[in-house]
């Protein structure tokens, strides 16, 4: 195995110079850096992670805490994020907390703590204030994903913004008898997700003059099978059948599509549907959908942590930063039938 004083010397520069180079610690200048890594991969040579651990007190791993992994949204968060850890240098330890409290408890009580990451990002976590102390202490940097947490850097979106842009789109084209299919208390989450889409729903409708028909609700757990039976519910009965159906997630969008298919309705001729994610079914499903670019939140995640990782990188610095969303029509939504 070649050592560094041999990438040092072929490369023109100080071991001290290869050190800053490979680690990410330190200025470099970037035709300098290329050199290295160039001397470097010619060479063979590998950073051992034990030794630079030991050197600079980092391990150059990332602890991602998530609450699903078999969720499409979640997944494409951690893929954004993965790829910008790599692309870093750093590698990522996943928690995945669908365990329920004990596991949440154990991940934060003990993993996170025994110095095997050197930062955090928690996806649609809502830490508490133990939790968010416990990593504060540990001097571990803290990025979270999806709302506002007291004392943390943050990417948050505003979910009940969201749900307006997608009502406002149903009735820019006239419907108005739209049902909305979404999470009760039984599936709130951490941020209120399903509360905040509701509540925008609501408001949509009320500027519009219209009251919310509590029969045109449907709770469902945001998976496809949910949304399918939710949909059956508010399209099997031809008296109070709406024109338009909002659902909170695509995937609960798409099991309505399918549903409406199922009994015979055409889609958007009998009845309009939309969701929120521009899932990666959305274009094959034809589903119009409020965009809201997970990979993007993951590599803003990143982008976050590393300024504070390292402070000669630069991100952006306010303490909550909003996330974009954007409302993207295909063919399941049209004017309602006279």
């Amino acid at each position: 195995m070649p050592g560094i004083d041999q990438v040092a010397k072929l490369a023109g520069v100080s071991t001290a110079t290869v050190s800053r180079a490979l680690s990410g610690n330190g200025h470099v200048s970037e035709p300098t850096r290329h050199r290295v890594r160039a001397a470097a991969l010619e060479l063979g040579y590998v950073v051992s992670s034990n030794a630079s651990s030991l050197a600079t007190g980092r391990t150059r791993n990332i602890g991602v805490v998530i609450p699903f992994i078999n969720r499409w949204y979640f997944g494409a968060v951690l893929e954004g994020a993965e790829q910008a850890l790599l692309g870093h240098g750093y590698d990522l330890t996943l928690y995945n907390l669908s365990g329920g409290d004990d596991q949440r408890r154990s991940v934060f009580e003990h993993f996170l703590l025994r110095k095997r990451v050197d930062a955090v990002i928690a996806i649609s976590l809502e830490l508490t204030g133990d939790e968010v102390d416990r990593l504060m202490d540990m001097h571990k940097p803290i990025v979270g994903v999806g709302g506002s947490i007291a004392g943390v850097r943050t990417l948050s979106i505003d979910d009940a913004a969201v749900a307006r842009l997608a009502t406002d789109h149903l009735l820019a084209l006239g419907h108005r008898t739209i049902a909305f299919i979404g999470g009760n208390r039984e599936y709130d989450m951490d941020f209120h997700v399903p509360s905040q889409r509701r509540a925008g729903f609501t408001a949509a409708l009320a500027t519009a003059g219209i009251d919310a028909d509590p029969e045109l609700f449907r709770a469902a757990d945001f998976t496809i099978p949910g949304g399918y039976a939710a949909a059956k519910q508010l399209l099997g009965n031809p008296r109070t059948r709406p024109t338009a159906i909002f659902a909170a997630s695509d995937e609960m969008a798409i099991g309505a599509i399918l549903a409406a298919r199922d009994l015979g309705l055409s889609v958007p001729d009998d009845v309009s549907i939309t969701g929120v994610d521009d899932h990666e079914l959305a274009a094959f499903f034809g589903l119009t959908s409020i965009a809201q670019f997970p990979a993007l939140q993951g590599r803003m995640a990143v982008d976050i942590l590393m300024d504070q990782l390292h402070p000669d990188h630069t991100a952006l610095a306010s303490s909550n930063t909003p996330l974009p969303f954007e409302l993207i029509v295909r063919s399941s939504t049209a004017r309602p039938k006279l």
